[in-house]
């Protein structure tokens, strides 16, 4: 997987070559280019920006100096090119399965307010946003998308690590726990220190469904469920994909999409 990220801001970047982003990049299991966008300006002040035409607040991004950078790094259009844009899709974790697809990603930084119309029109395949809400730049939603989707690049992390994760199967995940035992009067559950690994699967599916109801109810209306999943208890949890049960089943619906705080 290659990423080039194209920014105004270089230095921000520096945090990518840290923690597990950073070995993998060393291993050679991912490559990550940081493309300073001012080197790609026929400007001799390395100008990138301007004022926008009709008035209004703020610069805009010129379109000459990202053109040659994009033209430059993807002549050939290969590569899938997203700009950073709280106008684009919602950025979701379906969306990383579908990026992990192309072995070349391109994201372009937007600052100031925002890049000249003509790059998006010439240049851009799709805007992505993280969420709805406005930053700086495009550098940190730039760095999140490059996070989600090298770490589930084949040896980036441990393919265990990843099967119960948050929004895996449209699920919050379970809590976690890890030495001292007791700490300011709280105690790991006994379930976890049973080493029965069937109790320990049931517990945690329970917590994971349980926390799921309270915090993003909307998660389970979007599963397809049915009354196999009450067979699934006896399954361990890393094998259960609720995503791909049949449909059907008043009684797990009652169950799992209408919790009882929300029962009249």
């Amino acid at each position: 997987m290659r990423i080039d990220i194209l920014t105004l801001f270089p230095e921000m970047f520096s945090a990518m070559q840290e923690s597990i982003l950073g070995r993998a990049q060393k291993s050679g299991k991912i490559q990550i280019n940081i493309v300073n966008i001012r080197d790609y300006t026929e400007d001799k002040h390395l100008k990138c920006d301007d004022y926008p035409f009709g008035g209004g607040a703020g610069m805009v991004m010129m379109a000459p100096p990202i053109g040659n950078a994009i033209e430059a790094i993807d002549p050939d259009h290969k590569a899938r090119r997203i700009y950073m844009s709280p106008k684009g899709e919602t950025f979701k974790q379906q969306k990383v399965f579908e990026l992990l697809e192309y072995e070349h990603l391109i994201l372009l930084c937007g600052h100031y307010e925002g890049v000249d119309q003509r790059v998006l029109d010439l240049f851009i395949d799709e805007e992505i946003s993280i969420g709805d809400y406005v930053l700086t730049g495009g550098e940190l939603p730039a760095m999140v998308i490059a996070d989600c989707v090298s770490r589930y690049v084949d040896g980036v992390i441990n393919t265990s690590s990843l099967v119960d994760e948050s929004f895996s199967d449209n699920m919050l995940e379970y809590p976690q726990y890890t030495r001292p035992q007791e700490y300011k009067g709280l105690t790991v559950p006994e379930v976890l220190r049973s080493g029965d690994h069937g109790k320990i699967d049931e517990w945690r599916r329970e917590q994971a469904l349980e926390i799921t109801r309270k915090r993003r109810p909307d998660l389970l209306y979007k599963q397809r469920i049915c009354g196999a999943i009450q067979r699934c208890r006896s399954v361990p949890l890393s094998h259960v994909r609720f995503s791909t049960l049949p449909v059907g089943c008043s009684q797990c619906l009652e169950l799992l999409v209408s919790p009882p705080f929300y029962r009249s």
